[in-house]
């Protein structure tokens, strides 16, 4: 995590309205007191909530666009409008639609030798559930986990990130009046803070955030055995078939990097092509980027670096590759100064890599885009695979029997054929890592599902000869066995 530098005004008022650890425990407490006292929401009471939360949050989007940017030093309005309010207002329409059937009781099949008994599944909300959001999607990140853990039930603590402080405020302040602290919570303060919330025995825990925080995260809620949903990252790859329509592939390609400067958890890191192609697809990957970006200083359309250290480590990691022979390729012609006076990063291409330089070590959350020399496709997934397993995988390519092949022998926590980053905002399908990139999944009925307990039911029936399993065993009792042994 990386600290913003805000104002002495700002700063005062985050101060001033930071939580402490005795306070946060006492809203679990208060908040799982008034669950056990309503353990079912009826759907009227949820639905209630999430037009109210849907109301709150759509209705001051003007005021979250200039807190994020505030925050960020600048962000494209559009940014915050694309990859914040439209997939939030999905996520909300998606709820209000599905959830009363996703709440109702489900008929589970019962094996023959236990009929006529029968079994059902019945979600049931797990009480208080806890949201550790991020910085680089500050208001999403922490909303879209809130309308699943709302749909399913249950009362909500947040804690938003201390490097968007004028955003956590206003999300504060905005919820503090629709909502009662019992219902929902947002807790605001510094990594002391964040501590204590993750030691919280919250019902359900969901992170957002780096891989190397994401595990202290976990240590931290096993001790009170929280089940825990881990959104983290990692260096998600990119592979372009032979058989790929550049025309289409290359614009998406950049526009999936460049969103938000790259400071994305889905952003493609990486990409893997045969040497000899390599030249060709970095001057045309440039060209797409001054085309989308004639100027990346002094245009509104262009998102800063979140912070001073965040902007140096990404100077550190190309200084690294390049004293370690990568060649550095920049897009535009901006003035270094200005860009570093604005905290922004031109988009930059990085060949003649090697696995021993920090940007193929690190996530980069930025706008570089190394690339990997990679004769062939089966050589391509072996790279994947010998690596921690991304939280995305990018395909581009028209032969399907290729495409099958990546979608079955890579492993990634999603995948977008022919586009980048899509696959995030579906609510038909989970978003969630796998292994180092993360654990769990959420959107759409799989967030309903990871916020529910999905409760097992096995009702007997009056009529059960299970009475001839109970001992005193006899010839009866083994001739059932024998019985029952059939139908296995």
């Amino acid at each position: 995590m990386v600290r913003i530098n805000p104002d002495a005004s700002a700063r005062k008022k985050t101060i001033l309205k930071s939580d402490t650890a005795k306070n946060i425990a006492r809203i679990r407490a208060v908040q799982r007191q008034a669950f056990d006292a309503a353990p079912y929401p009826v759907w009227e009471t949820r639905k209630t909530n999430l037009i109210k939360l849907r109301d709150v949050i759509l209705g001051h989007e003007a005021e979250f666009v200039k807190a994020i940017s505030d925050d960020f030093g600048h962000r494209a309005a559009e940014d915050t409008i694309i990859a914040e309010f439209l997939v939030m207002q999905g996520g909300f329409s998606h709820a209000l639609k599905h959830t009363p059937k996703w709440m109702k009781t489900r008929k589970a099949p019962t094996a023959l030798q236990y009929k006529p008994a029968s079994n059902r599944i019945v979600p049931q909300p797990l009480g208080v559930v806890g949201i550790i959001s991020p910085w680089n999607y500050p208001l999403q990140l922490a909303i879209m986990p809130l309308i699943g853990a709302l749909g399913a039930g249950n009362r909500a603590m947040i804690k938003p990130s201390e490097y968007t402080p004028r955003m956590s405020a206003l999300l504060k302040s905005l919820l503090a009046e629709a909502f009662s602290e019992d219902e929902i919570y947002v807790a605001t303060g510094g990594v002391d803070v964040a501590s204590a919330f993750s030691e919280l025995p919250f019902d359900h825990l969901v992170f957002t955030g780096s891989t190397n925080v994401g595990r202290i995260v976990a240590q931290a809620a096993a001790k009170n055995l929280t089940p825990v949903t881990l959104e983290l990252g990692g260096k998600s790859p990119v592979i372009i078939d032979d058989s790929a329509n550049l025309d289409l592939t290359l614009p998406r390609l950049v526009n999936g990097k460049l969103l938000n400067a790259g400071q994305t958890c889905v952003a493609p890191d990486y990409v893997l092509m045969p040497q000899n192609k390599i030249k060709g697809f970095t001057d045309a990957v440039i060209k797409h980027a001054e085309t989308l970006y004639p100027k990346f200083s002094r245009n509104d359309d262009y998102t800063s670096i979140i912070a001073d250290s965040h902007y140096a480590r990404l100077q550190n990691l190309l200084e690294d590759a390049e004293n370690k022979g990568a060649k550095i390729q920049t897009a535009g012609d901006d003035d270094k100064q200005q860009l570093a006076k604005e905290r922004r990063v031109a988009f930059t291409v990085v060949t003649n890599t090697t696995p021993d330089m920090k940007i193929m070590q690190e996530e980069i959350f930025g706008p570089l885009l190394p690339v990997v020399a990679s004769e062939s496709l089966d050589e391509s997934l072996a790279y994947v695979q010998k690596h921690d397993r991304p939280l995305a995988l990018y395909w581009f390519g028209e032969d399907k029997n290729k495409r099958e092949q990546v979608l079955k022998e890579s492993h990634s926590g999603g995948v977008s054929i022919n586009e980048c980053a899509w696959h995030v905002v579906q609510e038909d399908i989970p978003f969630g890592g796998v292994g180092p990139s993360g654990m769990g999944a959420y959107h759409g009925e799989a967030g309903f599902e990871s916020f529910s307990h999905m409760k097992g039911v096995f009702i007997q029936s009056r009529f059960s000869q299970g009475k001839t399993l109970f001992p005193p065993y006899t010839d009866k009792t083994r001739k059932m066995i024998g019985f029952m042994k059939k139908f296995l």
